[in-house]
């Protein structure tokens, strides 16, 4: 820029549109101080005020000289920033997800920036509790902030600046937070933590075989310990780390011993961090090579990508897919590009973060929504400069201010944990990691045994490459699925309790060889309802209109939507006789049961209810990896990538549930489920079993699981959903209405589909009341349209929704309707 062109820059006046993380429909104009004017640039933070006292930190979306009409433009307080944090792509990106999910730029803000980023006036501030700062180094200002800080324990923004007597208190604020002052204590969460495997080792004083020898004579009066000693020594021989559970099942002897052995000096304990969960049943060292089924498919994605931007890895469980991912990485970064591996599950990205280390070190950035907000700070800052090369991480990952980006990894792209369902932008990750690829000049591999009807209907069509993956790695076997049907061994008196006498057999038989068995109910709980047996009554909760689930580990039935307990009912409140009754089952019914029939079984279960502690899910899954239980018994989390080694059996319990659920997708997401569980049995040369009781063993879906015929399904389910008007041929829209009256909510959603079938006519469908139709007091009424994908302009189907939206708020009939809308609602 030439100096009589910045001269004329910093003498013009400028206004600035500005996206405020609010729920507001348009961005917002502000003055521009004539001193700022060569520091104001899109991408920038800065501070506003927006009604009459708040405050916030907003992003700048436009500079112009044109004011706005309709009102006069406040000048802005401060800008934040010396460098824009987000460019001109990453706005693109929230702009097509504002439009495409029907929500405000504000609120996509809002899911988008780490907290740090979007301070507002209400924001909460905590000093950090670290040693090594030294606060004589501060200003003046910063010193009395932190004072303040250590008097009252928390302060907002706008007691800060109260304080300190001025509105522009943001850059004081950014610096004390970049320098590890403070914290905002609304992102404060407890880090993810990594497993963590304790072995057992020789304490140094017994490093060699003369002072071993000793130890042993030594020993003579403690038979026990001697023998726990020789069995350490024997076992070192054959394993890199013995554990505890490993001396225990040598000799016998008890945990007490172990730690007598500890407490004298003679054994120690060492602890490392290993992976907890597994994807695949493939070892990933940093040095490997791809065997000829890989080497292939990688050639074949590779001429793919040169065609497609997008391609589908179809790959059955154990296939070696991250091999693939891992080479296709280094073959980007090589070319001075940059790489994205989007996973489903948080918990998912520890297990592969070990293994993407191994080959890209320091290059390696993870983000999700369990670190603290100083790291999520950080990984942003670190990808906004190029630092790291390859981020891994959940779907949030997506928002990052990537550079030169030239590959999304998409695993397990089936997953509906890629979807966000509340708040807006109710966006799905992998639709929009495509639409990122495009703005970024990318290519996109999506993964999975089980690919969802939509990628492998789009592969089918020829929008994406198809590669196809169909042999375990190694000598790893497809395990031996079996289909029990309950209502036959009912007739055969061979049920006991939900158990059938085939799956107690096997479960016996896995016992005694010492290996391990996994149990799925997907119902948490101990009984998910009670009734009258003599009027029909039904225990539900006051504010949502669902059944109380009865939970034996608090004897009270709780409501899982809203939270609501009460004590268990003895006496029907409606006939007033004592004839109540728990009907169904779920994981705590289901743990009851089995200690009765396998008594000297050890038993764990896994759920949401037995997982709510700091760690409940990092120790229960420990303590199963190191076999201090026999069974795990769990709702779907157990389901989701779990790789234990003695594992050796699998049974579902009811499978029935999952494929009879009232959704369109059901048999999708059964099929996906089942052949992703029966994918965990087993090990590499063993090949594992999986059993499920159902009332329906010929139904399709199980047919087709036992089979793996994943083409199959596919076939049937894209026949069904065309003749039903479903996805892939459909779009779907939803519309939620919410009130606390029915008649109100009712009506309002009756005016709503009549203003949407003015334009739309039959596409639109409803309303009704969905499948639970009232959350906490809120009464729900849903509209659903649905799109034909040709000859039709979604954006202009989109804008006549809009148009009916605001005609409805417009009318007063209609106030205090909540109204949401949720585009591909999966």
């Amino acid at each position: 820029m030439s100096d009589i062109t910045l001269f004329q820059r910093e003498r013009e006046t400028l206004f600035v549109e500005v996206i405020l993380p609010l729920y507001i429909a348009k961005t917002y104009t502000y003055r521009v101080p004539v001193e700022w004017n060569a520091s104001v640039a899109i991408g920038k933070r800065v501070i506003v005020q927006f009604g009459r006292n708040k405050i916030y930190s907003a992003i700048v979306y436009r500079v112009s000289q044109e004011a706005p009409l309709h009102y006069e433009a406040k000048y802005i307080l401060s800008i934040i920033d010396d460098e824009p944090v987000v460019d001109t792509k990453q706005l693109r990106l929230w702009e097509w997800i504002s439009a495409y999910y029907m929500c405000y730029l504000g609120e996509v803000m809002q899911a988008a920036l780490p907290a740090a980023m979007k301070m507002a006036s209400e924001t909460k501030i905590v000093a950090a509790e670290r040693e090594d700062l030294d606060r004589s180094l501060l200003s003046d200002k910063g010193f009395m902030v932190m004072e303040a800080l250590d008097v009252a324990g928390e302060l907002t923004v706008n007691d800060i600046v109260k304080l300190l007597g001025q509105k522009t208190v943001f850059p004081l604020l950014k610096s004390l937070f970049d320098r590890g002052y403070i914290l905002i204590s609304e992102e404060i969460k407890d880090r993810f933590k990594p497993k963590r495997k304790a072995h057992i080792v020789f304490a140094p004083d017994f490093a060699d075989s003369e002072a071993i020898r000793v130890l042993l004579d030594s020993l003579n009066r403690a038979p026990r310990q001697q023998d726990a000693v020789l069995a350490l020594i024997q076992l070192r021989k054959t394993k890199p780390e013995v554990t505890r559970q490993d001396i225990m099942e040598a000799t016998g002897v008890s945990a007490g011993i172990v730690a007598s052995l500890i407490e004298k000096g003679v054994f120690e304990v060492k602890e490392k961090v290993v992976s907890r969960l597994g994807g695949e049943d493939v070892e990933i060292t940093s040095e490997f090579e791809l065997n000829e089924q890989q080497q292939i498919a990688f050639d074949q994605i590779n001429a793919s990508l040169a065609e497609k931007d997008v391609v589908l890895l179809h790959g059955v469980t154990a296939s070696g897919k991250t091999q693939l991912y891992i080479r296709l990485i280094e073959q980007m970064l090589q070319q001075g590009k940059n790489a994205l591996y989007l996973l489903p599950e948080i918990a998912l990205t520890t297990q592969i973060t070990d293994r993407l280390k191994l080959h890209f070190g320091d290059k390696l950035g993870v983000y999700h929504s369990k670190f603290n907000d100083n790291e999520r700070a950080e990984v942003w800052h670190k990808v906004l400069k190029g630092q790291y090369k390859v981020i891994i991480g959940a779907r949030s990952s997506i928002f990052l201010p990537f550079r030169d980006l030239g590959l999304i990894v998409v695993d397990e792209e089936h997953e509906s944990s890629y979807k966000q369902y509340d708040p807006a932008p109710r966006y799905h990750a992998r639709d929009t990691a495509i639409y990122l690829a495009h703005v970024q000049g990318a290519q996109v591999l999506l993964g999975s045994a089980t690919p969802s009807i939509e990628s492998y209907y789009n592969a089918k069509a020829g929008k994406y490459g198809l590669v196809t993956l169909k042999e375990r790695f190694g000598e790893s076997k497809l395990p031996d699925i079996h289909v029990i049907n309950i209502a036959e061994e009912g007739r055969k008196e061979q049920m006991f309790s939900y158990f059938s006498g085939v799956i107690l057999q096997a479960i016996t038989d896995v016992l005694a060889r010492k290996e391990q068995v996994i149990l799925f109910q997907n119902r948490r709980g101990h009984t998910p309802f009670v009734q009258c047996n003599t009027c029909g009554w039904v225990a539900k909760c006051v504010n949502c209109d669902v059944s109380l689930t009865y939970h034996k580990s608090t004897n009270h039935l709780h409501c899982h939507y809203c939270g609501h307990a009460e004590p268990p009912v003895q006496v029907c409140p409606a006939c007033g006789m004592p004839h109540i009754e728990s009907k169904g089952f779920g994981t705590e019914r289901v743990e009851e049961e089995l200690e009765l029939l396998i008594p000297h079984a050890r038993i764990g279960r896994l759920d949401l209810d037995s997982t709510r502690g700091k760690y409940g899910f990092d120790k229960i899954i420990t303590a199963f990896d190191d076999h201090e239980f026999d069974i795990l018994i769990g709702t779907q989390m157990v389901a989701k990538g779990l790789d234990f080694g003695r594992v050796s059996l699998i049974g579902i319990i009811n499978a029935d549930a999952m494929i009879n659920f009232p959704d369109f997708r059901a048999y999708e997401r059964a099929f996906s489920l089942f052949s992703q569980v029966a994918g965990r049995a087993g090990r590499r040369e063993k090949e594992g079993r999986v059993i499920i009781q159902t009332h329906t063993p010929n139904h399709r879906v199980l047919e087709q699981v036992i089979q793996h015929n994943y083409e199959g399904m596919f076939m049937t389910e894209v026949t069904e959903r065309k003749n039903y008007q479903y996805p892939p041929f459909y779009r779907l829209i939803k519309i939620d209405l919410k009130h606390t009256d029915m008649q109100v909510v009712h009506d309002g959603s009756v005016r709503l589909a009549g203003l949407l079938r003015t334009h739309l006519g039959s596409r639109v469908l409803g309303p009704e009341p969905p499948l639970i139709s009232r959350i906490r007091n809120h009464f729900i009424q849903t509209i659903t349209l649905k799109i034909e994908r040709n000859n039709v302009s979604v954006a202009k189907v989109k804008e006549l929704i809009l148009q009916a939206i605001l005609e409805f708020e417009l009318d007063k009939n209609n106030k205090g309707i909540r109204i949401s809308i949720d585009v591909d609602p999966y």
